[in-house]
């Protein structure tokens, strides 16, 4: 991870660049320095040279208009719903779909995806926020999830999701055509909570439950992250454990498990993968030579 002040300045002409830098739902910003490097800087500091930049990427429209886009939001304030229009044709699944865009951990995979040049669709409570928010990079989809046709939207195009809370999973219904689930549960967490925070966390602990059964008897390759307790720490900072048991105990970064839900997409298990992580001490160079050792240690349990 880089984080000097002559790394800001190597690549500050590739900073102010749409395709580059966004801005997290924590006022953050996440920047991509070759193929492993992510690192978020706050913009909650005094001002700064990050400062600079935030202020610059918070142009949007105008910014958005100057680089030659078309304005995304129609005069009259009607949100026209383009996948209605397109043809019937099943279309090249290329996309990946973030099932609760609107949430924290949400946005920030979106933001991985983005920045790793990914074909993005998210359902979204606020289809007009989520425009403002992402531009042209996300097909934002809100809707009803009881109507016939929103399923068959949803997953229009799309090879992979990711759940990145629980709950999300039960809005879409059929998942024909999908080829890999990616599911953050926080299932061990909740179990190893007492007292009042059990009784609190009761009913996203059923949720919880219901998505993994789900995932699991989809029939579909999946991967379940079981994570420790998510925490608002910065990401990149910690190295990681994946020992069993460590999710009933320890705590994650949001920004990690957002990270590592996005590195779990192309390691595609046979069957399903189910691991637990929080921050360690292991330091992750290489995810998919990870992946690929978690998956060939559970093919081995599995026999």
């Amino acid at each position: 991870m880089a984080g000097s002040l002559s790394s800001y300045i190597s690549v500050y002409s590739s900073l102010f660049s749409p395709q580059n830098s966004w801005k997290t739902a924590n006022s953050s910003v996440i920047f991509k320095l070759g193929k492993q490097s992510l690192f978020c800087c706050s913009s909650k500091k005094k001002t700064s040279f990050m400062d600079q930049i935030l202020d610059y990427i918070e142009g949007g429209p105008k910014l958005r208009k100057w680089y030659g886009a078309p304005d995304l939001l129609p005069k009259d304030g009607a949100l026209v719903d383009e996948e209605d229009e397109s043809p019937g044709e099943e279309e090249v699944r290329d996309a990946v779909l973030v099932t609760d865009g609107d949430s924290e951990i949400g946005q920030m995979a979106i933001l991985s995806l983005i920045v790793k040049r990914t074909r993005v669709k998210a359902l979204v409570k606020d289809k007009r926020a989520a425009i403002e928010a992402f531009g042209t990079y996300v097909e934002s989809i809100a809707g009803d999830a009881t109507d016939k046709s929103f399923p068959k939207k949803a997953l229009r195009g799309v090879r992979a999701i990711i759940c990145p809370n629980e709950g999300s999973l039960s809005n879409i219904g059929s998942l024909k055509g999908v080829n890999h689930i990616v599911l953050l549960s926080q299932l061990d967490a909740y179990r190893g909570s007492s007292g009042i925070q059990a009784l609190v966390k009761s009913n996203a602990r059923k949720m919880a439950e219901q998505d993994e059964l789900m995932v699991m008897a989809s029939g579909i390759p999946y991967t379940i992250i079981r994570a420790g307790l998510l925490q608002n720490t910065p990401g990149g900072n910690q190295g990681f454990s994946f020992k069993e048991g460590s999710a009933a105990q320890g705590s994650l970064s949001k920004e990690d498990a957002a990270f590592i839900c996005v590195e779990a997409l192309d390691a595609v298990p046979q069957r399903g993968l189910i691991f637990e992580v929080v921050n360690g001490e292991e330091k992750v160079s290489d995810w998919k030579e990870c992946f690929a050792m978690l998956i060939k240690k559970a093919d081995q349990q599995l026999q």
